[in-house]
């Protein structure tokens, strides 16, 4: 047997979460940062050859998670306004704290700080969207995550882009200044509504998606009242509209599409575009439930994401897992509706074909990234430990003990390896004091 980078033995694994399926007492080799063999122990020589060996004896390995939505920078206004409605919050006091507070030190320390508490909760993938995106990529880059990096768009002045008729400049510099530059990140763009952002910034920044050959993300349908004032400003829905525009493409990912009308689910498939399911921040700030199990019997590819920390307020993927399931289940009155494995695989497989990532992550299979965590499933909370159902409805993103990305083990034992996490505490602690000081 040659020698491996990391070889996991001893292991329950869990290879495709959606199928449910448990490898006992198994065991998994890396090398080049990609998994290369996986297989049970009594495969193994006696005596195996590795340059790092993990005994995941009692404990569970599948793959990261992947969130598929995240502003990870607001980390920042956690806890700021809570308990408001979704225009309230933006308009009265999101938006104005960003003007103040936003800017490339601030992204840059909280984005870090989002990537400390996703890897903490075995997310190993995200997609960001926010201001001042190089700054959170350098971040998320230091972190070791694997991310899609996008670079917001909006047809007011915001962070970084003081005028806004450069903003599709500057987020055509941004992907300009990421592309292949980083195997673990991937820029793109993000629009943040049709009603932030007119249909003519939407086609030009979507033009220019194509151009590059990026994501687009966009948020969506979120509340009633986007597609009452959408219908009576130009006769459409929201999906209808980004549709009438030449948006909806396997590349465009609308974000929350909580209130779709007849026809909707049926222009997302046959364009191809994808969703992103937020539950939490939908719950939250009172939004709306998304038809989640519609779109998934449409054929709709949908992943799951946490939003930002301003409005979840956290980034355990973990419980965003548990809420959804519950959810859907209470709203329909029906116990079978959305099975917990169908939430597994949203956030694991589904969501690395949502963010093109199929063939690199998602699942542990010979020949894909080596991201994956590690859990102690002896707990007593996940005692006993009968079916892998058991991580929807009693786990949590501290059950994670170790990660590894692109087979690279960036926490052990609960301890970041890839940063130093008191000093991005440290700096975020004096940014959170300005917050405060300035109202």
């Amino acid at each position: 047997m040659p020698t491996h980078d990391l070889l996991i033995t001893h292991a329950t694994l869990l290879a495709n979460p959606a199928d449910g399926l448990l490898c006992e007492n198994g065991y998994l080799a890396v090398a080049g940062g990609a998994i290369v063999e996986i297989g049970t122990m009594n495969d193994l020589p006696l005596h195996p050859e590795a340059k790092q060996i993990i005994d995941a004896s009692g404990k569970l390995v599948l793959p990261g998670l992947i969130n598929c939505h995240s502003h990870g920078a607001m980390t920042l206004f956690r806890g700021l306004a809570d308990d408001l409605e979704l225009m309230t919050w933006l308009n009265e006091h999101i938006f104005p704290a960003e003007g103040r507070l936003v800017d490339d030190n601030m992204v840059y320390w909280c984005s870090k700080l989002a990537a400390a508490e996703m890897i903490m909760g075995g997310t190993t993938t995200v997609a960001d969207a926010y201001f001042h995106e190089d700054a959170a990529a350098r971040g998320y880059c230091e972190a070791g995550m694997r991310t899609i990096a996008a670079q917001g768009i909006i047809d007011f002045p915001a962070p970084g882009v003081p005028d806004p008729a450069h903003n599709i400049t500057v987020a055509a510099e941004f992907i300009t200044s990421w592309q292949g530059k980083n195997p673990l990140l991937t820029p793109a763009l993000f629009c943040h509504s049709p009603y932030t952002c007119s249909p003519e910034t939407l086609q030009r920044a979507k033009k220019l998606a194509r151009e590059t050959g990026s994501l687009f993300f966009i948020h969506l349908a979120e509340t009633q009242y986007e597609t009452t004032r959408l219908k009576e400003q130009h006769g459409h829905t929201p999906v209808s509209l980004l549709h009438d525009l030449g948006l909806l493409d396997e590349k465009t990912i609308c974000v929350h599409c909580v209130w779709l009308e007849e026809g909707d689910i049926t222009l997302l498939r046959k364009t191809g575009a994808k969703v992103v399911t937020c539950p939490e921040s939908n719950m939250k700030l009172g939004s709306g439930i998304a038809p989640l199990a519609e779109l998934l019997e449409g054929g709709v590819m949908v992943g799951l994401g946490t939003d930002g920390c301003a409005s979840n307020n956290d980034l355990d993927l973990f419980q965003e897992m548990g809420s959804c399931a519950r959810l859907h289940k209470d709203a329909a009155q029906k116990p079978t509706r959305l099975p917990s494995l169908t939430l597994l695989g949203m956030a694991t497989e589904m969501g690395a074909e949502v963010l093109g990532l199929a063939g690199q992550t998602g699942r542990l299979a010979v020949g894909l990234r080596a991201d994956c965590i590690i859990i102690d499933h002896k707990q007593p909370h996940l005692t006993p430990f009968h079916t892998p159902e058991t991580l929807i409805y009693a786990g949590r993103g501290s059950d994670v003990s170790t990660v590894i990305i692109d087979g690279r083990v960036v926490m052990q034992d609960k301890r970041i390896l890839s940063f130093d996490l008191n000093e991005t505490l440290d700096e975020v602690r004096k940014l959170a004091k300005r917050v405060r000081e300035e109202g």
